[in-house]
């Protein structure tokens, strides 16, 4: 291995004391540590090790010799730190993160072993741990895995974990990123095992419908204590020849989280949602997408829908626009929702508009990331924009769902200033009758005196509204 540090550089650091260099070496950066290499002779030959309490391990950092094969290097690497962790105390540490490649072992390299110790070490400080290997599968053997100082948690990418019994009674953040060999009954165990869990954070992404670990963490969360849920999974469709597969995993989804306050949740639709027990549930940001290759439309997201209504804070994605209007049988009334922020792209629709607004009998702040979308013909009275048909027949004039939405915040962000964009302000303006702030920013420098002025001439119906804010 050679370090990108410099020999005046490696003398300079070398020169200072023990106590001084093992505050500095606590205080680099986790992808700038490995670079310390230089001083593995020092650290096994002095008490260097006893004044650092953050240990980080990054191998994408490491300048290999020649090319070397990476299971090759990778081996070395872990040689290097299992000899420097070898006489290393583990009461110490209170922060080890640790990102490999893999090497050609046949089991669990050492440096896994001294990690776990430094986890059950009675009198340990440890708070954080975070390890990631990302090619060859590392195999975590525990008969019982925890930890009483343990506060965050992060396993990402090649572990396969094999445990009879999972305690961690401090643990508050566990983050769980596409961990490929992680099955449904230890995923499980491992939650269990966290009685006072607050975050949870969990991946599956790149994974297909033929996987011998099929996805696990997305599909079923169930905890008491967790307040803050990030979900995020994006799998592979392997086609018609994968159906039976494709339609087991994404069949239903399960959330069952009596405490929790906040809800990130990236998925394609799966055909069942069962979200139980949301109560507390305030805030949800939702990025659902449809599937590309699957016809007839598959899914459907109304159970999801219902299970959120309580909600005060919502999010939405271009996609799951789309998937509300072609995969939600009925919208139920968001009595509590005050606060809808909307992101707009311009291959999707806004067909879901009116009848969003019209379930929202309170809402205060409307948000768009954006207004130029996909013109069609169900966009309804929400939108400016109508498709161009000259055999279509001019409908009666019907009530619009703007005249009735109770907005008092109109936002638009990443204003372009486009024919479409300005329409659909003159739209908005005119018809929000309860509105009282307008702020638009996201202008272009190079245009905004021509821009702003464009807007400030659009008429305003609402009495209490009288000029628009440029943020």
């Amino acid at each position: 291995m050679r370090s990108c540090c410099s020999s005046r550089d490696r003398d300079r650091i070398s020169d200072l004391p023990d106590e001084i260099l093992g505050k500095i070496l606590s205080l680099v950066p986790t992808k700038v540590a490995v670079s310390t290499s230089v001083l593995s002779k020092r650290w096994r030959m002095s008490n260097l090790l006893a004044h650092v309490d953050t240990l980080s391990f990054d191998e994408s950092m490491v300048v290999y010799p020649n090319e070397e094969a990476v299971s090759g290097s990778s081996d070395r690497f872990l040689e290097f730190l299992d000899k420097t962790l070898r006489n290393c105390p583990t009461k110490t540490i209170k922060k080890f993160s640790l990102s490999h490649r893999g090497g050609r072992f046949t089991k669990s390299p050492a440096v896994y072993a001294w990690i776990l110790s430094a986890m059950e070490e009675e009198e340990s400080l440890l708070e954080q741990v975070r390890l990631e290997c990302t090619r060859i599968e590392v195999s975590l053997e525990r008969k019982l895995l925890t930890s009483n100082t343990l506060v965050k948690l992060t396993l990402s990418r090649e572990y396969c974990l094999e445990v009879d019994r999972v305690y961690f009674p401090a643990l508050k953040s566990l983050s769980l990123l596409t961990v490929g060999g992680l099955d449904y009954n230890n995923y499980r165990r491992l939650i269990k095992g966290c009685p006072v869990l607050e975050e949870l954070f969990i991946t599956d992404i790149g994974a297909d419908a033929v996987d011998p670990y099929p996805p696990c963490c997305t599909a079923s969360v169930k905890s008491a204590s967790i307040k803050r849920l990030v979900v995020s999974v994006d799998m592979a469709y392997g086609g018609p020849r994968n159906e039976h597969s494709f339609r087991d995993l994404h069949y239903q989804s399960y959330v069952k989280a009596p405490s929790l306050v906040y809800l990130d949740y990236s998925s394609h639709v799966f055909m069942n949602y069962r979200f139980l027990d949301l109560d507390s549930l305030a805030e949800v940001r939702l990025d659902l997408k449809l599937w590309d290759h699957h016809k007839p439309i598959y899914g459907d997201v109304t159970n999801l829908a219902a299970g959120i209504r309580n909600i005060t804070t919502l999010h939405l994605s271009p996609d799951s626009l789309e998937a509300f209007h072609f995969c939600c049988k009925s919208m139920p009334v968001f009595k509590n929702l005050l606060n809808l922020s909307i992101q707009s792209n311009k291959k999707k629709g806004w067909q879901v508009m009116p009848l969003l607004l019209n379930s929202c009998p309170n809402l205060h702040t409307l948000v768009f990331k954006g207004l130029v979308h996909r013109v069609t013909d169900k966009c309804g009275d929400a939108c400016a924009c109508t498709p161009y048909n000259k055999h279509k027949k001019k409908k009666s004039k019907v009530i619009s769902c703007l005249w009735t939405c109770p907005v008092k915040v109109l936002e638009i962000v990443e204003y372009g200033g486009s024919f479409q964009e300005l329409k659909q302000m003159r739209h908005f303006l005119g018809n929000l009758e309860c509105l009282e702030t307008v702020r638009v920013g996201g202008i272009d420098a190079d245009n905004t005196i021509f821009l702003r002025a464009n807007l400030l001439s659009l008429p305003i119906v609402s009495s209490n509204c009288n000029n628009i804010h440029f943020i």
